[in-house]
């Protein structure tokens, strides 16, 4: 396994709030697997506080979205991680740009272990953030490990499903079994060649004019300055072709039903995505449950524009739900 080497300049795509203490962590999943965050917290308070860590999007790494999220929080009281999944950023796991349901939601349920043995941390008081195909492994974590409080999930993606279904839900059985034919024989390519093939749908480097809108939205957050990073998959990389297999097996939504503690859902009116969490919602049981929608914010807004994310109603969650 490579050695992590980690950064210790500010290369966050968002300016550094220097009112807060800010530090480079790492702990590790229960696939050895060490994962790299950022930990955000107020000053001068006193007491253990209540955690949150904050995870996507899907492809992006903690100093985009997620981090922006955790630092605005921190900025409201509360101590954050914003963390790279496995395989993915400055975390550890190879080969690189895997997505896995399993260990992804393990990565969450990881970052709540890190943060219930952290001094500062109330262990009784802490929750999670998803963002994007993240929401889908927050709620999914959400189902199984019964110390999360709280869940928040924005603009969210349910990766079994469009992985084995499409958008929209437009493969049937037998695309599906296309599809499956398709990534098996890259497997098996590449256990001749000893080497990863790359996704080849990724985000272009330059736009036709032709694509949907949804792309070019991606392609205005993760391809420009606006969001640009240098480890992120979707701005200069691609994921490992053969991860969508083990989403199209494994629905990660099973038991969101039976999700006890309190949940926040946000999606955009105008999201192509909005479905999945409408979907979701559907599926949440119980009085502790909202669901949100932006008017007139697309999918992306909801990374990064100040306009669209509600991050004062998600303090107020947080504040409610983790007392």
């Amino acid at each position: 396994m490579k050695e992590i080497v980690l950064t210790e300049e500010w290369d966050k795509t968002f300016p550094e709030n220097k009112g807060l203490d800010h530090r480079k962590v790492t702990f590790s999943n229960r696939y050895g697997i060490t994962l790299v965050g950022d930990l955000y917290m107020p000053r001068d308070t006193e007491g253990k506080l209540a955690a949150i860590a904050v995870c996507g999007p899907f492809g992006a790494v903690k100093e985009q979205a997620s981090g922006l999220y955790a630092q605005t929080l921190a900025e409201q009281g509360f101590i954050t991680l914003a963390f790279d999944p496995s395989y993915t950023g400055e975390s550890s796991g190879e080969p690189r740009n895997v997505a896995s349901p399993d260990i992804n939601t393990e990565d969450f349920c990881a970052a709540v272990d890190f943060l219930s043995t952290l001094e500062e941390a109330d262990p009784e008081r802490i929750g999670i953030l998803g963002i994007c195909g993240f929401g889908g492994m927050g709620l999914n974590a959400a189902a199984i490990d019964t110390r999360i409080k709280a869940t928040v999930t924005s603009t969210m993606y349910d990766m079994s499903r469009v992985n084995a279904n499409g958008y929209f839900d437009s493969m049937d059985a037998e695309a599906r079994y296309a599809t499956r034919k398709r990534l098996n024989d890259i497997r098996t390519s590449d256990a001749r060649s000893g080497k990863i093939t790359p996704a080849g749908d990724g985000l272009p480097d330059k736009l036709t004019g032709s694509e949907p809108q949804f792309v070019k939205d991606y392609y205005g957050y993760y391809k420009t300055e606006r969001g640009f990073h240098p480890r992120s998959i979707n701005s200069n990389g691609a994921w490992n072709a053969t991860s969508p297999l083990s989403f199209m097996n494994m629905p990660l939504l099973s038991y969101a039903g039976e999700i006890r503690s309190a949940v926040l859902m946000i999606h955009g009116e105008k999201a192509h995505s909005r479905y999945f969490s409408e979907d979701a919602f559907r599926k949440l049981t119980g009085d502790n449950k909202e669901l949100m929608i932006i008017p007139g914010a697309n999918h992306v807004d909801l990374y990064d524009n100040p306009n669209a994310i509600p991050f004062d109603r998600i303090a107020s969650f947080f504040r409610e739900r983790l007392q």
